[in-house]
């Protein structure tokens, strides 16, 4: 009886353990069989049952079924082993003749991007481009520009202040009085640039941000002039035509003045947070420029005029990507970033 039983067992634990799918089912296996409560064992118990003449030779057989079995356990474990080593290598090997990888290449952030695009289209049509301090003094941040000494732009509330009485620039049109200042009439510019404002943060209000100026002074420069490269502008940042509207706007520095919104491409005009539920986005301000800036910079109003103008770079980046949320594009966050 012992040993059909014990052959029986050696033939179902040496398929088992050929058919294995890996080490953790082996492992199964050796328990089931070998283990203190397995198979073996419960055999091992009912041998003191058999008589004497049988007991030794079943005992002999015991002993080799769980040697055999032993033996194809490790036999199977090592097989296990080599094939995981072998895969561990094909994944891991590394042909040391080659060049080292270098480092993953980046790629321009959305606003420099735009910005670029920007500056090709202005140049194509005559303007340079300027750049100027980030922390500027009071008078070409402010005196040059005829904002007065109780404009309330120059409380802290929206000015950074610099010990000394310099600031950081609140807009990036002090390039333009040092534009003016350094080539004179006629000219033609623009000013990409950081800019920094004590605001408080919400999904379309940063505290440092990014705009570009413009501004050509020749002679009989006419609004005309001006809603002509604003529409130029326009449709070359967003490859299409846009929705907009012209409405008067008060900045010290231009007269006439003009604030110009577009429809929100956000939301299509429905209204959402970064309109403020308005359907438009202000972004662009802008008009005639004063002839008091002109005269500050040393130019006859009487004898030439012009025109400027300021957008949000980052506004219009939102816009373009349909971005809902200001502060995503200096958070520095590279699951965001690189998607662009």
């Amino acid at each position: 009886m012992p040993e059909t039983v014990l052959s029986n067992l050696e033939a179902a634990a040496r398929e088992r353990i050929r058919t294995a799918a890996g080490a953790e089912e082996l492992e199964r296996v050796r328990v089931e069989v070998l283990g203190r409560k397995g198979s073996l064992s419960e055999i091992s118990k009912g041998l003191g049952k058999l008589p004497p003449e049988e007991r030794a030779g079943a005992g002999r057989q015991l002993n080799a079924v769980k040697q055999a079995l032993e033996a194809a356990l490790q036999a199977r474990q090592t097989e296990f082993e080599e094939t995981a080593g072998k895969a561990r290598l094909a994944a891991e090997w590394i042909d040391l003749t080659l060049p080292a990888p270098g480092p993953a290449r980046g790629h321009l952030h959305p606003i420099s991007r735009l910005q670029a695009e920007i500056e090709d289209v202005f140049t194509s049509l005559g303007f340079t481009v300027l750049d100027g301090p980030e922390v500027e003094t009071e008078y070409h941040n402010f005196d040059a520009l005829n904002i007065p000494r109780d404009h309330p732009a120059r409380d802290m509330q929206d000015t950074f202040w610099l010990t000394g009485g310099s600031v950081l620039r609140t807009h990036t049109s002090p390039v333009q009085v040092r534009g003016m200042e350094r080539f004179g009439p006629p000219l033609r510019i623009i000013a990409p640039g950081r800019v920094f404002r004590n605001e408080e943060l919400d999904a379309s209000h940063e505290h440092t941000f990014y705009q570009l100026e413009g501004m050509m002074v020749d002679r009989d420069v006419s609004v005309a002039h001006l809603v002509y490269f604003m529409k130029t502008l326009l449709t070359a940042v967003f490859k299409r035509e846009v929705t907009v509207r012209l409405r008067p706007g008060f900045f010290p520095f231009v007269e006439p003045g003009f604030e110009l919104d577009i429809h929100c491409l956000i939301c299509g005009g429905q209204g959402c947070r970064v309109c403020k539920q308005s359907g438009w986005v202000e972004q662009i301000g802008c008009g005639l420029v004063h002839p008091n800036v002109l005269r500050m910079s040393g130019i006859d109003p009487e004898e030439w005029n012009g025109f400027a103008f300021g957008l949000g770079l980052t506004r219009l980046v939102m816009m373009r990507y349909a971005i809902d949320d200001v502060r995503y594009l200096q958070g520095g966050d590279l699951r965001f970033l690189n998607q662009f």
